[in-house]
């Protein structure tokens, strides 16, 4: 299934936990299905992502568009550089 399918559903389903911040304890405690990064998320942010979710074993994908962008898809009025699907 297409990652931003899986969005939308867990969009609907209230599975979506947002922020940088959110995604990284998501990562450290439990296990997120999909994590989603911005184009243009900030690259120390991104290693530290990228490295979590290799140690967790959770598939990770770069979002097509900037933070804004991302944003605007979750239907959020404010940019999101990360997003996990619970």
């Amino acid at each position: 299934m297409d990652y931003k399918a899986e969005i939308k559903k867990a969009i609907a389903e209230n599975k979506l936990v947002i922020g940088s911040r959110e995604v990284l304890k998501k990562l450290k405690l439990g296990k997120p299905k999909l994590i989603v990064i911005a184009s243009n998320c900030p690259e120390s942010l991104k290693k530290d992502i990228e490295y979590y979710s290799k140690l967790a074993g959770v598939e990770l994908k770069v979002f097509e568009g900037t933070e804004r962008d991302l944003g605007v898809f979750c239907g959020k009025p404010f940019p999101i550089a990360a997003i996990a699907i619970e």
